[in-house]
């Protein structure tokens, strides 16, 4: 079952039935106030899970504003937060609005919040708590009501016990924490995500099924922006509008290193791909797929309630 949703100009696919759980999450959650933790690895998606969380909450029609705190110098990343007066350090010819104030009734997403050094953290302990701050260089409080959704790849425990992340600010930021798994441990969504990207690039191109799998054996150790970017430069490098396992072009790995490397879901997520692909080709139709796999009709069935796959009817269109 593919789902499709559009959050604030992103798009978002779920085919797995852990990233389906997952968004049932969400919508839980973003029924809240609650501060909200999102664990992941970079690229796996947590723009995306943050700009949900706004979508489906009573804030949406409020601003989202993001701001990611490894991305800048600790100084611009306390004038982007908390704004400045005129005067308030060399360079500030006027006064500036924070993203606090910016995202005043609406949503704060805080990207990779393990970056910022302890003054910073305990300031933003301090808007959390009292939905107070002051601007830079101001003698004035201003106030902002704002839900914080923080992200974060560190190991928050282990920066706590370092000294280097505040224990107060980790339990306040995560009030609710929601963990997005990598796309190595959800294969399910390897190939919708994989045709969706190919669609935006070229809607008249297709994978061939050993190009499908050599994008499923693959790690994918910078998750879905890995995926986007690797279907991207392999559309534009293709000889032709069928892509085979040839055309796919890694950033960082031969397709030889590419095959060979040992992917988390094994030969039993390779064997669900074979088999989904193979639904696909024959149209539903589990006797030509039998035959199209070398398997019994038994078998097949068997495979399919063993992977809980879904099969469309044999009338049904294919989505790819």
């Amino acid at each position: 079952m593919l789902e499709k949703h559009h959050f604030l100009g992103v798009d978002a696919i779920l085919a797995s039935p852990r990233m389906r759980e997952l968004f049932l999450q969400i919508r839980k959650a973003a029924q809240s106030n609650a501060s909200i933790l999102l664990l992941g690895e970079s690229g796996s998606g947590r723009e995306i899970v943050a700009r949900a969380i706004h979508h489906f909450s009573d804030r949406q029609p409020k601003p989202f504003v993001d701001l990611s705190c490894a991305a800048l110098p600790d100084d611009l990343v306390e004038s982007e937060l908390f704004g400045q007066e005129r005067g308030a350090f060399h360079g500030a010819y006027a006064a500036k609005q924070g993203l606090l104030e910016l995202a005043h009734e609406g949503s704060l997403f805080l990207d990779e919040i393990g970056a910022l050094d302890n003054r910073l953290q305990s300031k933003l302990l301090r808007v959390l708590d009292t939905g107070t701050f002051y601007r830079l260089g101001a003698v004035k409080q201003s106030r902002a009501n704002v839900r914080v959704v923080a992200a974060t790849n560190y190991p928050l425990l282990d920066e706590i016990r370092k000294s280097n992340f505040r224990e107060d600010l980790y339990h306040r930021i995560g009030q609710i924490t929601l963990t997005i798994p990598p796309l190595r441990e959800r294969p399910e969504d390897i190939e919708a995500l994989a045709i969706h990207f190919l669609n935006q690039q070229n809607p008249e191109m297709r994978f061939a099924s050993d190009a499908m799998m050599t994008l499923y054996a693959y790690h994918w150790p910078g998750n879905v922006r890995e995926l986007r970017n690797t279907v991207l430069r392999s559309a534009l490098m293709a000889k032709g509008p069928l892509l085979h396992a040839d055309d796919i072009v890694f950033s960082l790995r031969s397709l030889e290193a590419a095959r060979s490397q040992s992917c988390d879901f094994g030969i039993a997520g390779l064997e669900q791909a074979l088999i989904r692909r193979a639904l696909e080709e024959s149209g539903g139709h589990r006797q030509r797929t039998a035959d199209s796999l070398g398997i019994s009709r038994s078998s097949l069935s068997r495979k399919i309630r063993t992977y809980g796959l879904a099969v469309a009817s044999p009338s049904s269109r294919r989505f790819s």
